[in-house]
């Protein structure tokens, strides 16, 4: 019976997300072989018993996981529920933004990335893509310009580019290999300036890339018309 409900579920994982989702879009695009496995094995392994009830409400909560997995796999600008699937809804903490604050994010990139409500906006709808450690890495490069302590300065350098620049990193971002061995070459005798190419390209691949569907985003339309409501 267990088996039963894991095949089904893996079996939902394929279907196309709900209507109003966006073009149809099979869930393993977005989600690796391996991740779905375990999701599998998980549920197979679940509790559920054999009350029929138990098993109701077990098929109900797996329907709603498909539902949340199968709009996840789209990417953020298309699907209609954007806000409800967020970690941490970016509204709370935007509460007093203004509409001329959040129309001016629209004029440049640099423009979105000096704002604070702009950056926490714009982490939120990364997550949504799996690819905030884009972000995060050119956060931790601004931060580490501002550090004075020569001691300090070689153990930051040296946790960044574990973190995120190495080969496998936890958290490695897009960038060339050319790129990765010159940031390697430089963690020989760290500076302040070490990670200023593969910044470079980070910051131009968020530009071209996600920058320009966080635009389009429905998140960010929603932004728009809640700070516009309550000027009315």
């Amino acid at each position: 019976m267990y088996q039963e409900v894991a095949d089904s579920v893996t079996q939902g994982l394929t279907e196309p997300c709900p209507a109003g989702a966006g073009a149809s879009h099979t869930f393993p695009a977005a989600l690796p072989t391996a991740r779905q496995n375990s999701l599998t094995h998980s549920l197979s392994d679940h509790p559920v018993g054999k009350d029929p009830q138990a098993m109701r409400t077990g098929q109900r909560q797996n329907k709603g996981m498909r539902t949340r997995l199968g709009c996840l796999s789209h990417k953020s600008d298309s699907c209609s529920d954007f806000t409800a699937i967020l970690p941490d809804k970016p509204n709370r903490a935007l509460k007093r933004l203004s509409t001329e604050e959040a129309t001016r994010w629209a004029d440049s990139f640099d423009v979105l990335l000096s704002h604070k409500y702009g950056v926490a906006a714009f982490r939120a709808f990364l997550k949504t893509e799996f690819s905030e450690e884009n972000l995060e890495f050119w956060l931790a490069c601004e931060e580490f310009k501002k550090t004075r302590s020569t001691a300090k300065l070689v153990s930051k350098a040296h946790r960044i580019f574990e973190e995120f620049v190495d080969v496998q990193a936890p958290r490695e971002v897009n960038i060339d290999f050319q790129t990765r061995e010159a940031t390697r070459k430089n963690m020989q005798e760290p500076s302040l300036t070490c990670f200023d190419q593969a910044q470079g390209k980070v910051h131009s691949l968020m530009e071209k890339d996600s920058y320009p569907r966080f635009l389009r985003s429905k998140m960010y339309l929603d932004l728009l018309s809640q700070s516009q409501r309550r000027l009315s």
